[in-house]
């Protein structure tokens, strides 16, 4: 028991003074709308303290007072560090929003006009520039199959086939 405690006590401490960088990316294609749905998952103050690096300025990503201009600025960011190709062609991603979710952002984009893919390729550096231990988890779905990965900094490129 003792020897458990020690560990658990161990592993908040590293965890207090090492942080965990991680994100999140799913992409699903629903076939019958012939869209591709994209959703990432960003802990809050990552994404805001990069914004704010990246764009200098300021705001609260929680409680923006321009969430339009926040808005923009997640916008820019993701079509800069997350790319997906399918089946060879790059595939333009429109942002359509974000909302927190307790301590994450969950950013929403989408593809029209979308095809099955047989195989898709996704590029994503998000945070990369920010936090060397960044991990970036992609989780892809295609006609009910799922397949998933990690890229660890600098790996930033994954290729699913279906």
């Amino acid at each position: 028991m003792g020897l458990l405690l020690c560990k658990w006590w161990m592993t908040l401490w590293l965890t207090a003074f090492h942080p965990f960088y991680a994100s999140v990316t799913e992409i699903s294609h629903d076939a019958g709308k012939k869209e591709l749905q994209v959703s990432c998952r960003i802990f809050a103050d990552d994404l805001e303290n990069t914004l704010k690096a990246q764009y200098k300025t300021s705001f609260d990503i929680t409680r923006p007072a321009n969430r339009k201009q926040v808005e923009g600025y997640i916008a820019a960011y993701l079509s800069q560090h997350l790319a997906v190709t399918l089946d060879g062609k790059n595939v333009p991603l429109h942002f359509i929003g974000y909302k927190i979710e307790e301590d994450a952002v969950w950013s929403f984009l989408e593809a029209e006009n979308v095809p099955v893919p047989k195989k898709v390729q996704v590029k994503n550096d998000v945070l990369y520039e920010r936090h060397p231990t960044q991990t970036n988890m992609i989780h892809v779905l295609v006609g009910g199959e799922r397949k998933s990965t990690k890229l660890d900094n600098p790996k930033d490129m994954a290729v699913m086939g279906f």
